[in-house]
């Protein structure tokens, strides 16, 4: 008997999360009334005539895991230093996707993360349903392989329970052998924790998933196999009587997706590259997870590097060879356009971008730079999202500053817009809309020396601690705007505001090209802060956030 990734035989009820078309806001106070969370329509990876165009998840949903249960198929993906984290995203034909909910509210060992670490925590999940529940482990480079747990992919999540403690231990996948009844594990290595990297270690693991049985074996050493390097996350299956672990290699920006397959989980495993850019303008197609759908056809969602937009992911056909292969794309090499999956036909839909703040709440897709805590944000009778002037010591740096509220930038060239008014009386209060990565620029409002309002528009270039000025600040006598980025395709930003009674929008500054961080694509962000000293700061609100398609 073989188990595929599918294994799961319960039938999960489908999330709700559908998209649905908001106006635009024609004023910097004007508060809609559309639900949180909601999203402009704007062209998603679905071509409405039986095909879709890749990427299907257009901006950074790194290191994705998919898998499906019933009718339903479900991905989560890297979310790193920022809570809630391990997003939770849902669909019927694997091409329009929704964000249904996270599984990990604050990271965990909580006091590492009471500050933002862009670059660590939560590295490349596995998601997994066995025995009734849907699990998912993670791999933190500096603590440790963790998992959760649930009965429904709506929660409740158990909380985070370490595995197995350690340096470098990254992108775990569990296995439950249906075959044998054992449990296994399987890891790759960080090198600049463990020392070294390129090899996979693989576990025998307790049926509970709760513990590691062994010491450890090394599966693949791939310092051993002619050409390759950087071997790391890997996804274990079982298929035709085989263990087989699919695993990229080769680097993020111009690697290749690796097939190893063995009669025994301790191996030895042969190795093949069933996935690689090839003549294709694809590059680095690798990292992801095989999934079959109820129909019985085989996919593989993956993603690829694409600048300040971070990692986009990209679905492609997968079939088994006559020799027993999978083999990706067309012949090894990844497509740009291709026919849909054989599922039921589903309306166009992505994760949300637009939020109203009904009540001071907002939507999934937004999440802070580090573990919230109480009075960032507060909940109210209106609508519009009311934030806390945050006092600190570091005003003047936003990547240092845990209250930054943010949402992954989406890919192609678009508008941001966001009414704001200031209510800080603090001197130095500030708030506003920023574009968020190793160099960042944003505009806003700030509560000058003698108690007026001012415009401002500042960056941070990528090697400056502290921020400085892009632009003349100039009086706001209402203390509210209408802020403005338009991007281009190739991320290039340009900032404008309009004022209550006056005309708009007035550009500011120069051209700002934004940057990714380490390891994650830039961030669309919102914050108020205030300098350190004693007191209540004052609050900002901010109202109808709006992603446009230019």
């Amino acid at each position: 008997m073989s188990t595929t990734p599918t294994a799961a035989t319960r039938t999960a009820t489908a999330p709700t999360g559908a998209t649905r078309t908001a106006t635009a806001p024609t004023a910097a106070t004007r508060t809609a009334t559309a639900p949180t969370g909601a999203t402009t329509v704007t062209p998603t990876g679905d071509l409405g005539d039986g095909t879709y165009r890749n990427p299907v998840l257009a901006a950074d949903w790194s290191d994705p895991d998919v898998l499906r249960v019933g009718e339903d198929h479900y991905l989560t993906a890297s979310s790193f230093g920022r809570a809630p984290g391990l997003p939770l995203l849902h669909s019927r034909d694997l091409v329009n996707w929704t964000l249904v909910g996270h599984a990990l509210e604050r990271l965990e060992p909580a006091a590492a993360f009471t500050a933002p670490r862009h670059d660590r925590g939560v590295w490349a999940p596995s998601f997994r349903h066995h025995d009734g529940r849907f699990w998912i482990f993670w791999g933190d480079p500096d603590h440790g392989i963790f998992q959760v747990n649930a009965p429904s992919v709506r929660g409740p999540w158990t909380s985070p329970h370490l595995v197995k403690a350690g340096l470098g231990l990254i992108d775990p996948c569990p296995l439950w052998d249906e075959e044998s009844g054992e449990a296994y594990l399987v890891h790759a290595w960080a090198r600049s924790r463990a020392g070294f990297n390129n090899r996979l270690t693989g576990h025998r693991m307790s049926p509970d998933g709760s513990k590691v049985l062994d010491e450890g074996r090394v599966l693949v050493d791939a310092d051993r196999i002619p050409g390759w390097f950087t071997l790391e996350g890997p996804k274990l299956y079982r298929h035709d009587g085989r263990f087989w672990i699919l695993a990229p290699a080769g680097g993020v920006a111009t690697g290749w997706q690796g097939a190893f397959r063995s009669r025994s989980f301790f191996g030895p495993y042969e190795e093949r590259i069933v996935l690689a850019q090839g003549d294709t303008d694809v590059n680095g197609p690798h990292q992801g997870g095989w999934v079959r759908t109820v129909r019985g056809e085989d996919w593989f969602l993956h993603f690829q590097q694409s600048g300040a937009h971070g990692r986009l992911v990209h679905l492609q056909p997968m079939r088994w060879g006559e020799d027993g292969w999978p083999v990706l794309g067309t012949d090894g090499a990844p497509v740009r356009v291709h026919r849909k999956p054989d599922l039921p036909e589903q309306p166009r839909a992505r994760p949300a971008v637009d939020d109203t703040f009904p009540g001071g709440r907002f939507g999934r897709q937004w999440q802070w730079t580090a573990n919230p805590e109480q009075g960032w944000a507060s909940q109210h009778s209106g609508d519009g999202l009311r934030l806390g002037c945050v006092r600190t010591e570091r005003p003047a740096d936003l990547r240092s500053v845990p209250h930054v509220l943010t949402q992954r930038l989406p890919a192609g060239a678009l508008t941001v817009e966001v009414g704001l008014r200031l209510d800080g009386e603090a001197p130095g209060a500030r708030a506003g809309l920023v574009v968020l990565g190793d160099a960042y620029a944003w505009i806003g409002l700030e509560r000058a020396a003698d108690g007026g309002v001012r415009l401002v528009h500042r960056f941070a270039p990528a090697d400056a601690d502290r921020e400085r000025d892009a632009a003349h600040s100039r009086a706001v006598p209402g203390g509210a705007v209408l802020l403005r980025i338009e991007v281009t395709a190739d991320a290039r930003c340009r900032f404008s505001y309009s004022a209550d009674g006056a005309e708009g929008p007035v550009r500011l500054g120069p051209e700002f090209a934004a940057t990714p961080w380490r390891w994650v694509g830039a961030l669309l962000g919102l914050f108020a802060g205030a300098p350190a000293g004693a007191g209540h700061a004052g609050t900002a609100v901010f109202s109808a956030f709006r992603v446009t398609p230019a």
